[in-house]
């Protein structure tokens, strides 16, 4: 009687072992969990898979390295910074004052208006912006005259550059009279007007023409 109760417990006790053995977590029947809900491992330690598994059963605790977080993707090279605008470039050109106006005029003379075809020649080979032309006197008369006569020879520039094509809004025109003389002290102090001084001023009577624009 003794016997039979042993062998009833122990085939009890090796029944409730294999169900705990084979009790399997609801969620994943990849892996064999036992009653408590943890993975059931071998001798040596591996976690103990069914027939069933495959790599998207996974767990982090058996395979840590199928579930590892791939890493982040790197980041898309950043695009390449547009290219910068280009900026205006300014070419200028100061006509030879002999070859624009004579002493106390205002009126172009031959020379100079080749001078002038020549300039608006170039214009062609850029995008015009604007032009400013800058009317100047020599230092003989009033201030105020020669303010005045500085201005008529932008004007006739202007004139003259309207003829040939340009639009007028493109073009600004200045005096400055006889404040900028590029002869300096070359001509001596003397107000005294002479055939000399007059040859001597000559390049303080001109107008210098800025043109700006980019290139095409």
């Amino acid at each position: 009687m003794k016997k039979q109760l042993l062998k009833v417990t122990l085939l009890a006790a090796i029944g409730m072992s294999a169900s705990a053995a084979l009790a399997q977590a609801p969620n994943n029947d990849g892996y064999i969990f036992d009653t408590r809900g943890v993975v059931a491992r071998s001798g040596f330690g591996l976690c103990w898979k069914t027939v069933r598994w495959t790599p998207a059963m996974a767990i982090p605790e058996c395979d840590p390295d199928l579930t590892a977080k791939a890493p982040a993707p790197a980041p898309a090279p950043a695009a390449p910074a547009p290219a910068p605008t280009p900026t205006p470039a300014a070419q200028k050109v100061t006509l030879a004052a002999d070859a624009l106006f004579d002493f106390d005029k205002a009126v172009l003379r031959p020379e100079g208006k080749a001078k002038l075809d020549d300039v608006s020649s170039k214009l062609g080979q850029i995008k015009l912006e604007v032009i400013i032309a800058v009317g100047h006197t020599d230092r003989l008369g009033s201030d105020n005259y020669n303010q005045k006569l500085s201005e008529k020879r932008a004007e006739a520039v202007k004139s003259y550059l309207v003829d040939k094509g340009v639009e007028p809004s493109r073009i600004y025109t200045e005096g400055k009279g006889e404040r900028e003389p590029v002869t300096g002290d070359q001509c001596g102090k003397s107000e005294k007007r002479s055939k000399q001084l007059v040859e001597c001023l000559q390049p303080d009577r001109r107008v210098q023409i800025e043109i700006i624009g980019t290139t095409k």
